[in-house]
């Protein structure tokens, strides 16, 4: 069911239309993208209040990156293996289950393209933000709503 906002809303950044960020921390913080978490906060704020900021890690990424993470706002995750199906089912759950009027995803990672396909179907705008131009989805940008590079 969309919610009133979600139907009276346009994304364009106020303060009424809420957003979740989820990030896929190896596809996005790699060295070769040269991103940083306040630029993908950035671009997420953008399009409306931030209600969730979720980063996803590892068990290989450094403490240091862990606590730069939390320094920024984001609730941090660190899993064993792969990271996709726990931010997967996470977005998804908030996507459905949660006040949200967009669901931003962070990643360059084909596997959650049904993640924004499902919360589109329910009413939920979504973007999808790609580290840099070479680091973008064909598969994400054309499920979602609306695309950004983030640094561009």
């Amino acid at each position: 069911m969309q919610s009133l906002r979600s139907l009276l809303g346009d994304a364009s950044g106020d303060d009424a239309t809420t957003v979740a960020l989820f990030v896929d921390g190896p596809n996005v913080l790699r060295e070769e993208f040269d991103v940083d978490l306040d630029d993908v906060r950035r671009v997420a704020e953008r399009q409306g209040r931030l209600t969730a900021a979720r980063l996803y890690l590892d068990e290989h990424a450094t403490p240091g990156l862990i606590q730069a993470g939390e320094a920024r706002g984001f609730e941090v995750t660190v899993t064993s293996g792969d990271v996709d199906v726990k931010l997967a089912v996470d977005a998804t759950e908030f996507a459905l289950g949660a006040e949200v009027d967009v669901l931003a995803v962070a990643s360059r990672d084909t596997d959650f393209k049904p993640v924004l396909e499902k919360a589109a179907h329910n009413g939920v705008r979504t973007v999808a933000l790609a580290p840099g131009e070479h680091g973008r989805s064909d598969a994400l940008r054309n499920a979602a709503h609306d695309a950004v590079v983030v640094g561009e």
